[in-house]
């Protein structure tokens, strides 16, 4: 009986690499998001942490951050302006949750870190069922006092934070988010 010794030149078959991301300079959507999810911190403080805080807005307030509120509310968003207290846990989740998130979302972004992808889903979920939905079933079909007396500016200023998370998450739907470039 002889028994056959193994070839040492034979190796055994690697397991595949995880790919390589690709570089930050080649996802122009990346670079997209990264500018706007920066411009959203800004908003966030601006504007959600006065509702999320329940800081009345009104025109003659000390706190520019109010008052810049006050001019937007007043014109364009009803609703806002009336404070009620579901729409301050929204805003405050917002000011208070969701700037974290975009900050680590942005650092994401940058390093190709790519298991930012589920909390990317979860997010851009919340902000779609938690947010949008309430938020704009009432603005445009809710009681007289609350609806926006213009749906279209109202849109121009909160559509993108309904636009955005949407193809944040078509972004995110496939594993390893930046080893491709969309």
């Amino acid at each position: 009986m002889t028994t056959a010794t193994p070839d040492p030149t034979s190796v055994a078959p690697a397991a595949p690499a995880t790919p390589a991301n690709v570089p930050l300079r080649q996802r122009p959507v990346d670079i997209f998001f990264i500018c706007v999810f920066s411009l959203f911190i800004v908003t966030c403080i601006i504007s959600d942490s006065v509702e999320g805080l329940g800081l009345d807005q009104v025109a003659d307030s000390p706190n520019i951050l109010v008052q810049w509120n006050y001019t937007y509310s007043s014109n364009f968003d009803p609703l806002y302006q009336s404070h009620p207290l579901w729409l301050r846990f929204i805003s405050g989740t917002s000011a208070f949750v969701y700037v974290g998130f975009y900050v680590l979302l942005i650092i994401s972004l940058v390093k190709g870190f790519n298991w930012i992808q589920l909390y990317s889903v979860i997010y851009a979920t919340m902000i779609i069922s938690l947010t949008a939905i309430p938020i704009f079933g009432v603005e445009f079909f809710g009681p007289v006092g609350q609806r926006t007396p213009n749906p279209g500016i109202f849109l121009l200023y909160n559509g993108p934070y309904v636009v955005i998370p949407l193809l944040l998450l078509i972004r995110m739907r496939k594993a390893l988010p930046f080893t491709r470039k969309f």
